[in-house]
């Protein structure tokens, strides 16, 4: 017996009325990106396992139990990309990008990631990417958080809240581990099944356990700001000093770590209290070591990665407005000499009216059931041509969102017609 077909558990289908919001979200990106000088960048869904292996971590839950990995006719270990950071990378050193250069750059679509799907968390899921290549100092750091507080402010989106940590160096960051493994050590048998197994592998993500029976283990834990070098304190501390500057409020949170290896020195996380416990709206940070890990040149980088899913919800759940278009001008045809005039007329007004948004009616019907159409397409106008108006070569143009009286046009001045009429209402 043939099952329901069906989409995959936690990969959704996006239908017609929900996308306005995902246009929204991705043309206010985009709009933005061309302000601040960021270039739009594609890379494929499908990379080898490798460069996730060596970029987020062998030892992360990314890699470990959440990655889509297979093994291809060949006998090559691929996975579908969890996250674009490390894609983009590779790209920007594959194709020459970073050698004495610096590069904005930024990218969007799906990524993949075997969780328990619930509100917010889904096995395929949507993000909007934000690199920068080659800027060393903090002041790109405010730079990429400034993009992403202008994109809530375009949006109207006002319940977020900005993180910021530091991590330090890689080798500072050893040290704290260190430190952090001994602490622990000695409140073992407080800790849970899946801190235990970070303990051996990566116990800086104990902190971001949400367990409340470790909170107060976890409060009493060693604090990374204060076993950072010289270098990352005078770093975070103009980072802050900027962020400030530009009037962008922040919290310091000495327990956020990020769930990546590649990150050093700044992180940082927005967050939000409109979408319960899957918290996080954007976050990223640093990963100045990563270009070089992955075999480039020893390139300083930042960026950031937003749900889009996310964003949606919050805009929905706000009420925040966001139509699909809706075409300006509907053609009722009634008949086969109608229609075959119409077909030809209404080529000839998206020529002339561009962007304007011309509807055809398709598949017959009455002249009563054709309104119907017309009216529930959104349309300000309806063109009408029966066998009446095809005798005389016009088309009677009827305001559907108004009181303005019908009219007669000929033809040849529909165009003309037409952009006065929507003028005037």
């Amino acid at each position: 017996m043939n099952r329901k077909l069906q989409a995959v558990r936690g990969m959704n289908d996006l239908l017609a009325d929900q996308l306005p919001w995902w246009q929204l979200v991705e043309q206010s990106a985009r709009e933005l990106f061309a302000d601040y000088g960021y270039q739009e960048f594609r890379v494929p869904l499908v990379e080898h396992t490798e460069l996730f292996q060596r970029s987020i971590g062998e030892h992360t839950d990314i890699v470990e139990k959440e990655m889509y990995s297979f093994e291809d006719r060949g006998g090559d270990s691929l996975s579908l990309r969890p996250e674009a950071t490390a894609g983009l990378v590779r790209a920007a050193i594959e194709h020459g990008l970073l050698h004495n250069q610096k590069q904005r750059l930024w990218t969007s679509g799906p990524m993949f990631r075997h969780e328990r799907p619930q509100q917010g968390r889904y096995r395929q899921f949507h993000q909007i990417d934000c690199e920068a290549f080659g800027f060393e100092g903090p002041d790109v750091d405010v730079e990429v958080i400034q993009i992403s507080a202008r994109l809530w402010r375009k949006l109207g989106i006002t319940d977020v809240r900005l993180h910021v940590n530091s991590l330090g160096t890689p080798e500072s960051r050893r040290q704290y581990r260190a430190l952090l493994v001994t602490y622990f050590e000695r409140h073992r048998t407080g800790l849970d099944a899946e801190s235990l197994r970070r303990l051996e592998s990566n116990p800086m993500r104990i902190l971001d356990s949400k367990n409340p029976a470790m909170k107060e283990i976890i409060a009493g834990a060693p604090v990374l700001t204060d076993h950072l070098d010289l270098a990352s304190r005078e770093h975070f501390d103009r980072f802050r000093d900027l962020l400030g500057a530009c009037g962008i409020s922040y919290e310091v949170d000495p327990r956020l770590v990020r769930g990546l290896d590649y990150y050093t020195r700044t992180v940082f996380e927005w967050t939000t209290t409109a979408l319960g416990t899957q918290d996080a709206v954007c976050s990223g940070g640093r990963y100045d070591g990563l270009v070089a890990q992955l075999g480039g040149d020893q390139t300083p980088a930042i960026g950031w990665a937003l749900g889009i899913e996310r964003i949606v919800a919050m805009l929905q759940a706000a009420g925040t407005a966001a139509r699909a278009a809706v075409p300006a001008v509907y053609l009722v045809l009634s008949g086969d000499r109608a229609q075959r005039a119409g077909l030809a007329i209404a080529e000839r007004l998206r020529d002339a009216l561009p962007g304007a948004g011309v509807h055809a009616n398709m598949g017959g019907g009455s002249l009563k059931s054709q309104m119907k159409r017309a009216d529930k397409s959104g349309a300000s106008l309806a063109l009408i041509i029966g066998d009446d108006e095809m005798a005389r070569g016009v088309a009677a143009v009827r305001v559907l969102r108004g009181d303005a009286s019908q009219q007669d046009c000929p033809w040849d001045e529909l165009p003309g017609h037409i952009a006065s009429v929507l003028g005037r209402i």
